[in-house]
């Protein structure tokens, strides 16, 4: 460890010092404002963007409840396209599949749901995968209903959970597997489905294997 007696050897000790480090010292600080300024810049723009969707998602419901489908449907079509950073993309996603569901159209209506499936995380995501598996269970397509439902992670979706064990139970009793639909609709029950439809698909469950023993 340098020690200086006198102030002249301290500056001395200083001026060399910066002498060799200045460079790096001042390219530092540029950077550090550099990304402070590029951060303080992206966060604005994204407000920004984030408002000019959310008008524009507004126009979209206006239109809907106007019954003006093709001008909803291009509105949605634009925030898909450049607002893709934005949660209004995905919104416009799910409003596009409905539209195809209202249509009768279940295969591109699967199309977009299977996109959200794939990119969206969060409620977002869940929200997607249960239409899509309501649209499988529509089109027979049981088996992939049942996959859809096994990929998801328990502890990322607990307040979908009961959710989809009704649907698991729908799919199962779809298949003519009424002993694991019953288990799944038990499940649901547990996790918070306790409505009056879910008892009564306990109990058509139930009357059906009345039936088969008297039989």
């Amino acid at each position: 460890m340098e020690i200086y007696e006198t102030e002249e050897e301290q500056v001395e000790a200083l001026k060399r010092w910066w002498k060799a480090n200045g460079a790096s010292v001042i390219s530092g600080i540029v950077l550090a404002v550099v990304i402070i300024l590029s951060w303080k810049y992206w966060e604005n723009y994204q407000a920004d963007l984030t408002i000019e969707a959310s008008n524009l998602y507004g126009e979209l419901l206006s239109a809907q409840k106007e019954g003006k489908t093709e001008s909803a449907l291009k509105i949605a079509d634009r925030l898909v396209q450049q607002y893709e950073t934005t949660p209004y993309a995905e919104f416009s996603v799910l409003f596009q599949a409905k539209i195809k569901v209202d249509n009768n159209d279940y295969d591109a209506a699967k199309v977009f749901l299977k996109k959200l499936v794939a990119s969206a995380a969060g409620e977002i995501n869940h929200i997607a995968r249960i239409r899509l598996i309501r649209l499988f269970l529509a089109t027979e397509d049981y088996d992939t209903g049942l996959q859809l439902i096994a990929e998801v992670n328990p502890t990322q979706a607990e307040s979908f959970e009961g959710i989809y064990q009704e649907l698991t139970g729908d799919l199962y009793v779809a298949l003519d597997r009424r002993g694991e639909a019953r288990t799944a609709y038990q499940n649901a029950v547990r996790k918070g489905r306790n409505t009056p439809l879910m008892q009564l698909k306990i109990n058509d469950l139930t009357i059906s294997e009345i039936i088969e023993i008297k039989e």
